[in-house]
């Protein structure tokens, strides 16, 4: 998104940083966890800033490349593999912090794309999961199959598991297949 609005370094770095620890800083402030995650140890962040900067230091034509072609579904798939992580993984630091399920879900949800609805609102355009996407409903879907599980007394590492193959699955179908939304005609 830095690169297609031809941000600066710091740019880089600020829209790197609100994806990569968004979803988790809005999650962890929601539960009233102190301090919100990357505070306590700034790893996060650190790798955020990192892979920005490399980015930035790939220059324009090496990211068109990565961003078309062969190495764009790369990242793609890349993505697709943390919006099933995050949305278990916040689920089950939600259901950690004695949440109620639905709660729960909706924070494991929260968790996995927030950051991208953030950057997406910080580089100035449409955030991606308002336009037609499979993607909150793969990560709300991962979320709901996790706490249904463990609802039935599954061990969580499966039921993780279970929710982690069932957003990923859904996101990959929608990638594979196309699949997307309905729209409400636009009125502009």
């Amino acid at each position: 998104m830095a690169a297609r609005k031809g941000m600066d370094p710091f740019g880089f770095a600020l829209l790197a940083t609100l994806t990569g620890v968004g979803g988790g800083t809005i999650r962890d402030l929601l539960i009233g966890i102190r301090p919100v995650f990357w505070v306590g140890d700034p790893t996060d962040v650190l790798v955020c800033l990192i892979v920005a900067e490399l980015v930035f230091a790939l220059g324009p034509k090496r990211v068109v490349q990565i961003e078309g072609g062969r190495q764009g579904r790369l990242l793609l798939w890349a993505d697709a593999l943390g919006l099933a992580l995050f949305a278990v993984s916040g689920t089950a630091k939600a259901l950690g912090a004695g949440v109620p399920v639905l709660s729960a879900v909706a924070l494991g949800t929260v968790t996995a794309t927030f950051g991208g609805i953030i950057r997406d609102i910080f580089a100035g355009t449409t955030p991606l999961v308002l336009r037609q996407e499979i993607y909150v409903t793969a990560a709300a879907l991962g979320a709901s199959v996790m706490v249904a599980l463990q609802a039935f007394g599954l061990d969580p590492f499966f039921s993780a598991a279970a929710g982690f193959g069932a957003a990923f699955t859904l996101r990959a179908l929608a990638i594979l297949r196309g699949w997307s939304l309905p729209a409400f005609p636009a009125r502009d």
